[in-house]
């Protein structure tokens, strides 16, 4: 075990509104990183991680969305878990590694043993007090969550091998053309502050190395990486790979589970696994139903205190309910986020679908879609104030803002 006197801050990566396009229609809204997910934003789910760390100095969100657009979750966050939390505005962009050491100073103020540096857009389990803990048995600078995953699936991220009795890094190649390995880089990392050594060294060879070689023009157009600037680094290509079989870096590999979100479709398996991981560590999150007086509840569903549900409904399994929503007689949900202020109306049947701000959903009408989370039209969205009227049917679509639908729909983009 580390001294009582070490401190960890940790540092979550929240992006910008640049990027997330794929999160659209749902990102015109809210910031992809305070969507909510099983009734909790994005965010909230590394934050409340975060929190169990031992000797948690400090939690600093990254990212390039104006501040005002995180200023009231910072600061409810913070009240709530006794933890501060900073969010620290990009100028520009400076890469996963550069971006890091652009805030160094900040980061160094409580002068930390440990740096944690997590991705906003992963779903899991979060072992963090675990990984430390394997960290400091390593050594070195750094230690990667990682996950096996299949072998057609891992060419989509970054693919790594590690000696399978140390657990060191040996060779790592983010998104790889040709099979590598079925263990991937989760997103989440725990650094020495030799991080910010190797990420300096890294922006002063490209310095070096821009004042040495003049390149003809050709050359130039030809590597994208010669013209970087000297203060963005990635974190894969340029930290991880070098450093990889140099006794620096080291895995911890999660059992448990791990996704993406970079779609509103993933957004929808991701708030079901932490709906069915709040049966362990948040029970009293859950809703409990027997038919009676309340709506029947089918496994893991999430219902805010102010949402209005009528008592013939039958919601589940993975459903979010948001805050001031209104669920009608006989209404039936199954694997949905329904967003704030929704009606739903009697015996409207929602599923594979997530519901935009203040929507409606007529009498007898169906939203739905194959569940097909990774498809462009695998789940259903309507963006936000979108009315289906009466006995209409919405499959496979994606509806923007403000739309009134009369007529069914099936795999269409309604803009």
């Amino acid at each position: 075990m580390g001294s009582s006197e070490e401190r960890v801050v940790a540092v979550i990566m929240v992006g910008g509104p640049t990027k997330g396009t794929r999160f659209r229609p749902l990102s015109l809204n809210i910031p992809k990183p305070l969507f909510p997910l099983a009734g909790q934003p994005m965010v909230h789910h590394p934050i409340s991680a975060c929190k169990k760390i031992p000797n948690l100095a400090q939690i600093y969100l990254v990212g390039f969305y104006e501040e005002r657009e995180f200023a009231l979750y910072v600061s409810s966050i913070s009240n709530e878990l006794k933890v501060p939390v900073r969010y620290l505005r990009e100028d520009k962009p400076h890469g996963s590694a550069g971006g890091l050491y652009n805030f160094r100073d900040l980061i160094m103020e409580d002068s930390p043993s440990h740096i944690f540096l997590l991705n906003c857009d992963v779903c899991c389990s979060f072992p963090l007090p675990e990984m430390l803990e394997a960290h400091r048995t390593y050594g070195g600078m750094g230690t990667i969550l990682v996950i096996k995953v299949s072998a057609e699936s891992a060419s989509q991220f970054g693919e790594l091998v590690a000696d399978p009795d140390t657990n060191e890094l040996l060779h790592y190649t983010e998104k790889p053309e040709t099979f590598v390995s079925d263990r991937i880089n989760c997103g989440v990392y725990v650094f020495t502050p030799e991080i910010f050594t190797a990420i300096q060294d890294v922006s002063s060879q490209r310095k070096d190395r821009a004042n040495l070689r003049r390149i003809s023009s050709f050359e130039a157009l030809q590597s994208a990486t010669r013209s970087l600037p000297t203060d963005f680094v990635r974190l894969d290509q340029d930290i991880l790979s070098p450093l990889a079989g140099k006794k620096q870096l080291y895995t911890y590999e999660t059992m448990d589970f791990w996704e993406q979100i970079k779609t509103p479709g993933m957004s929808l398996k991701c708030s079901g696994l932490y709906l069915a991981q709040f049966r362990f560590t948040s029970p009293h999150l859950l809703a409990g139903g027997d038919g009676s007086k309340t709506a029947t509840i089918v496994d893991d569903v999430y219902i805010h205190p102010s949402a209005k549900v009528h008592p013939t409904a039958k919601i589940g399994p993975n459903v979010s309910i948001s805050a001031n929503a209104r669920i009608g007689p006989g209404a039936r949900l199954i694997c949905c986020i329904i967003l704030d202020d929704v009606e739903i109306m009697e015996n409207a049947v929602v599923i594979h679908s997530i519901v935009g701000w203040k929507s409606s959903i007529g009498r007898w009408s169906r939203v739905q879609a194959e569940g097909d989370y990774n498809a462009k039209l695998g789940v259903t969205i309507l963006g936000e104030a979108v009315t289906v009227e009466d006995e209409v049917v919405v499959v496979n679509s994606i509806v923007l803002p403000n739309k009134t639908l009369n007529v069914s729909v099936q795999e269409e983009i309604i803009l």
